[in-house]
C-alpha cells in the first residue's frame, strides 16, 4: 500500500480576520476534495490571519500514481488564485498489508486514482446494474 502525504503552505492576502482567512481555507478545502478525492485539513496556522498550513493525503498501489494526484493537486491549489502558495512538500511511503512487505500490482493490473477530478469508481471497478 503506498500513502502519500502533501503539506501546502498558503498566504491568504488581504484577509483582515480569522473569518475571513478560514471561508478561503474552507473553499480551498472543498474543491481539492470534490475533484481529487483526498483528505485535506488545515494542519496549522489556524491563529493567523493571512496564513494556512493544509495537509493532503492519498492511498494507492502505484507509487507514481499517488505522487502524480498530489502534484496535480498542488498545482490546482495555485491555478485557483484565491491563496499564493509559500512552499510545498509531498513525500511517499510504502506501508506493508496484513503484516507483510505489499506486493505492487504488475502494470495494467493496479486501480488507479483519479487524476483529473472526473466522477467514477476509484478502484477501476464497474459499478453493478442490477
Amino acid at each position: 500500500m503506498i500513502v502519500g502525504a502533501a503539506v501546502v503552505e498558503i498566504h491568504v492576502h488581504g484577509s483582515q480576520s480569522l473569518k475571513a482567512k478560514r471561508g478561503v481555507v474552507r473553499s480551498i478545502t472543498q474543491r481539492v476534495r470534490n475533484r481529487f478525492n483526498l483528505a485535506v485539513s488545515e494542519v496549522g496556522g489556524q491563529d493567523t490571519w493571512q496564513r494556512a498550513v493544509l495537509g493532503l493525503a492519498a492511498v494507492g498501489f502505484e507509487r507514481p500514481r499517488v505522487r502524480q494526484v498530489l502534484d496535480r493537486a498542488v498545482d490546482y491549489i495555485e491555478e485557483l488564485h484565491l491563496a499564493e502558495v509559500v512552499g510545498s512538500d509531498i513525500e511517499i511511503v510504502e506501508l506493508p498489508v496484513d503484516g507483510e512487505a505489499a506486493e505492487l500490482p504488475v502494470d495494467g493490473e493496479a486501480a488507479e486514482l483519479p487524476v483529473d477530478g472526473q466522477p467514477g469508481d476509484p478502484y477501476g471497478e464497474e459499478p453493478d446494474h442490477e
